[in-house]
């Protein structure tokens, strides 16, 4: 056998172990691996030193094309994110115009990833008021699932659900097999709390925290999770970000519920110190907690209670940031590129294998969303999907090196202990020596029926 690319010396990161090893790729997929493989191959990666990871699959970004590519766009996205070590990525339905919420913008979004994408990539659609008849396309066209709001989205064209539309939503979605992925942060709390706020002329970080308070998390977590009970639902809650909220839905798992939930880099790095510290670059929804709800949350992952690790990509330009009136302001942090960077740091921080670091970063999303067996492990047979990783050279977060196309974040002048070297999905080196392959083109990824999640 002779191998289109021979990766030499690195120490992969397999199922249960972190081994020297050569792995060996010929069409795509990962041919052998060995010890002191020596069949011929036309391109050699000596990673003598280096750390092999399973690409990330980051299930949580927002890249806003068609209509928003001012914001980001799959290009510009994809690049940032192979720059991270991320192989394949779903992007959510709401900030494109037209947003995802039916077949017809489905398959136009296709489209667009397909000629620009760098990597490998899935889509979301989206859970609306009024668009239940449209679920049933959106899932035949290869969705990975449905994405809804319990709370206001910030985008007028993607309204959050009712309870009457979220659980016919949640009867549609169960009877196609589907999952629904919820924002879980309750909209009368919120919206009240917003308003009194501002009535007062209250707008600072501070203001903005005490109006996302965690008990907003817990209910609206608490009423989704009674809802699916109900309608046999699968359900996904995106960037959790309490401790309060992860045991809700633990007790819900050990009741029997098909349940997961992701957190987010952000959340496990940096608290409400840091938004007051930074200002609007650290707004999001939820906010970022207090430390102990950080620490907790470190915590929770270590004690294998959260599922995966996302980024939340969500850019825009920085005049939709810069806003007196901090309610004003677009709420989302843009770092999609230092995700599978961030739980390194926290893995060898904390003494954690870093197998776990793989399965919070490429097997759990893999398994959760119909992308297994051929994505999230290192193994014979399956896509050679690839993160090179340098565990002892440090990496300092400069505007320069930020790959997305609005040049600010929250990440910008933090040290990550590691860095990305190589990034390669599907056997092609889309991003090294800190360049992209612009040449490289991922493919779109529709899942598998989805198993019971264990």
């Amino acid at each position: 056998m002779s191998f289109d690319l021979l990766i030499k010396n690195g120490c992969a990161v397999l199922k249960d172990e972190v081994r020297k090893v050569d792995i060996g790729i010929k069409k795509g997929k990962i041919a052998a691996i060995g010890d002191a493989l020596t069949e011929q191959a036309e391109e050699v990666i000596d990673a003598e030193g280096q750390t092999i990871f399973p690409g990330m699959i980051d299930v949580h970004v927002h890249f806003d094309e068609p209509g928003r590519t001012d914001w980001e766009g799959f290009e510009t996205g994809s690049s940032m994110l192979a720059a991270g070590g991320c192989t394949t990525y779903f992007d959510m339905p709401l900030n494109g115009i037209p947003s995802t919420v039916d077949k017809k913008a489905l398959i136009e979004k296709v489209k667009i990833g397909e000629d620009a994408s760098h990597i490998d990539f899935g889509l979301w659609g989206g859970l609306v008021p009024g668009n239940i008849r449209d679920l049933e396309g959106l899932h035949d066209s290869g969705a990975v699932g449905f994405k809804a709001f319990l709370s206001p989205s910030g985008n007028p064209y993607f309204e959050s659900v009712d309870d009457h539309s979220l659980l016919a939503g949640m009867r549609r979605i169960a009877s196609l097999g589907g999952i629904l992925a919820l924002h879980a942060e309750s909209a009368p709390i919120v919206t009240f709390l917003q308003q009194e706020k501002e009535a007062q002329g209250l707008t600072g970080c501070d203001d903005y925290a005490e109006s996302r308070p965690p008990l907003a998390e817990a209910e609206a977590v608490s009423r989704a999770l009674m809802f699916a009970e109900l309608t046999g639902c699968r359900l996904h809650f995106v960037h959790i970000s309490t401790t309060e909220a992860v045991d809700l839905i633990q007790h819900a798992k050990k009741r029997g519920q098909d349940v997961t939930l992701e957190t987010c880099a952000h959340y496990l790095l940096y608290n409400h110190a840091d938004f007051c510290r930074l200002g609007v670059i650290g707004k999001c929804a939820p906010p970022l907690r207090s430390e102990s709800e950080r620490f907790g949350l470190v915590d929770k992952l270590i004690h294998n209670e959260i599922d995966m690790v996302t980024s939340d990509h969500s850019p825009c330009e920085w005049k939709d940031k810069q806003k007196d009136n901090l309610f004003d302001a677009w709420g989302g942090i843009s770092g999609g590129q230092f995700t599978l960077l961030s739980v390194i740091e926290i893995a060898l921080k904390h003494h954690i294998p870093l197998t776990k670091v793989a399965d919070w970063t490429a097997g759990h999303p893999a398994e959760r969303f119909g992308m297994a067996p051929e994505k999230g492990k290192i193994l014979q047979g399956t896509d050679a999907d690839l993160a090179i990783v340098d565990l002892r050279k440090p990496e300092k977060v400069t505007k320069e090196r930020l790959f997305q196309k609005n040049k600010f974040s929250l990440y910008v002048g933090h040290t990550f202990p590691s860095s990305i070297q190589t990034t390669i999905n599907r056997g092609v080196i889309v991003y090294s020596d800190e360049k992209i392959n612009t040449a490289a083109r991922g493919e779109w990824c529709r899942p598998k029926i989805l198993n019971v999640y264990h």
